[in-house]
């Protein structure tokens, strides 16, 4: 009888153990994702092709046919040189950990130099969006390391880039070089890490960047009007746009930027789910909203729609829906579209004649307001349809707006001194204006010894 009990109660452990086997949780060990990883290494590409050759052909375009190879060359040199300093401490600085406690907040330090202490099977930290945080409060990705460092690269390749609209013909190559690299380092690290990173002061704050509206757009677009003001007019610019050489270029460059904007937008979630399929969604449809309104600007006011025009709406719509492409829906998408396509409309054709300034491609109009216009409706319309934890002032959450102006303000503030003592030191030290003879003869040939069209009369 004792061993029947014995053998009983054996039995009832062993079906007791086997019951609760079944239903605990199973521990989970973070590994790489196949299908997450083959998305980043796509949208990577899709953010490089938003450099070269999209932007490199919309600025191209724009310009004057004696400077659009000096145009292309600086947005190519820019990713090779920036790529180049990327891995070399730019994404150390960016989004590592710095050993000084009171510097943590502000800048990463130097333990991923040159990608020291980073293999290829470690997986990546989701220090870009708060969406990408575990249950757990962990932040280990689902992709490896160097994938994430790859995208982040494109980022800060292309945010450089786009200062070039403000000061397009009238530039000296060797000192836009030099200027570059340094407000790369200088300026574009820092808020990157402030934003992005985990240690980063308004990434603690709360501040809402789902793929760079403040550490891209904003950042650039301050830098622009700096240094367009610095450098001064065009010698022949008379308060008004200067007609574009090719309005082909401007179209393919603005088509392959919106193309290329899935990868920067839906790829910034850092995964193949149902939020990257948002913000591929709400970006296309903020740029279709944009496009249509610039048309019926133009339309309206100037009695015809044009090429340029609705091409430049469109990469405004992208511009201000990038902030917000984790955060909102259709609606939202909608009238963000809609708003700063009316602002900026309002910043080209009203604003930049009436004050007199020379940007000119309207880098500081597009990119730094439509950044700025897509920061604060980010903090507006975020809702927590796509993401529960997050919601703008529409849904009651008027902190958040707080929060998205403190972001932009700092990102004015930092960017525009940052950018002023940079020009200032790399004037100083090798020059920065072209004469007036070389800007009339073209920065084509007197920069390069090159010529983009040949004349056969």
């Amino acid at each position: 009888m004792k061993k029947y009990l014995i053998s009983l109660t054996a039995l009832f452990a062993l079906f007791s153990s086997s019951l609760l086997a079944q239903t605990a949780a199973p521990a989970v060990t973070p590994t790489i994702d196949s299908g997450d990883t083959a998305w980043m290494i796509v949208a990577t590409a899709f953010v490089l092709l938003m450099s070269i050759p999209g932007l490199a052909l919309f600025y191209g375009g724009l310009v004057r046919r004696k400077n659009v190879l000096n145009v292309f060359m600086q947005v190519f040199i820019l990713i090779a040189v920036i790529s180049v300093e990327w891995v070399v401490i730019g994404y150390s600085n960016a989004f590592g950990s710095n050993s000084i406690e009171a510097l943590k907040p502000y800048i990463g330090g130097f333990d991923w130099a040159f990608l020291n202490n980073i293999s290829i099977n470690d997986l990546s930290p989701y220090f870009i969006s708060h969406s990408q945080l575990a249950a757990d409060g962990s932040s280990i990705g689902t992709i490896p390391h160097i994938v994430f460092i790859m995208f982040q690269g494109m980022f800060a390749v292309i945010t450089p880039a786009l200062i070039i609209g403000a000061f397009a013909e009238r530039i000296q190559f060797k000192g836009f070089l030099i200027f570059s690299l340094l407000w790369a380092i200088l300026v574009y690290n820092p808020i990157a890490h402030w934003v992005w990173s985990g240690d980063g002061w308004l990434f603690k704050l709360g501040a809402l960047d789902f793929a760079g509206g403040t550490v891209v757009h904003i950042n650039a677009g301050i830098a622009a009007i700096v240094t367009a003001l610095m450098l001064g007019k065009r010698r022949d610019y008379k308060g008004h746009a200067i007609p574009a050489h090719n309005i082909t270029y401007v179209v393919m460059g603005a088509g392959l930027l919106w193309v290329g904007w899935f990868g920067f937008n839906a790829g910034s979630g850092l995964a193949a789910d149902g939020l990257a399929g948002n913000a591929m969604l709400v970006t296309h449809i903020a740029a279709a909203a944009a496009a249509m309104t610039w048309a019926l600007l133009d339309w309206i006011l100037d009695k015809r729609p044009t090429v340029v025009g609705i091409s430049t709406g469109a990469v405004a719509g992208l511009v201000a829906i990038t902030p917000a492409a984790g955060f909102v829906g259709v609606p939202g998408a909608l009238i963000i579209g809609v708003v700063v396509s009316l602002v900026c409309f309002a910043m080209v054709a009203y604003v930049k004649p009436k004050l007199g300034y020379d940007d000119s491609l309207d880098a500081f109009g597009v990119h730094g307001i439509g950044g700025i216009i897509g920061a604060i409706l980010t903090g507006v319309l975020a809702t927590p349809a796509i993401q529960s934890a997050y919601s703008g002032a529409a849904y009651g959450n008027l902190h958040q707006l707080w929060v998205q102006l403190i972001a932009i303000g700092a990102t004015v503030v930092y960017s525009g001194i940052g950018t002023f003592i940079l020009f200032k030191i790399t004037d100083k030290l090798v020059g920065l204006r072209v004469t007036d003879k070389q800007e009339a003869r073209g920065l084509d040939e007197t920069q390069h010894g090159e010529t983009a069209y040949t004349n056969f009369d």
